[in-house]
């Protein structure tokens, strides 16, 4: 497991979405550092690569993050997107 919930929650667009912090020291992650939202732990990948979402990004509904991706800025993935490999999503972007 390399991140958790922190127990922050936002609605967004009627989606709840969760805030997570990682336990554990990846790629440009600090094990204690604060991430950004995802609704559903399905959203980004526990174990593979150094996969994250930082600040206010959010991932929703059946999106994946997975790999070495990044979810950052004010980006928003949902739907079914999948965002995986060394992909970067960012700035105001809404895949």
């Amino acid at each position: 497991m390399k991140y958790e919930f922190t127990g922050e929650k936002k609605v967004v667009l009627g989606i709840t979405l969760r805030r997570i912090r990682a336990l554990v020291s990846f790629g440009l992650v600090v094990k204690g550092k604060v991430g950004g939202w995802i609704e559903k732990e399905d959203n980004l990948s526990q174990v593979s690569g150094d996969a994250w979402v930082y600040g206010n990004a959010w991932v929703s509904g059946d999106a994946r993050v997975a790999g070495d991706a990044q979810v950052y800025g004010n980006a928003r993935v949902s739907g079914d997107a999948q965002v995986y490999g060394d992909a970067r999503v960012s700035g105001d972007a809404s895949p």
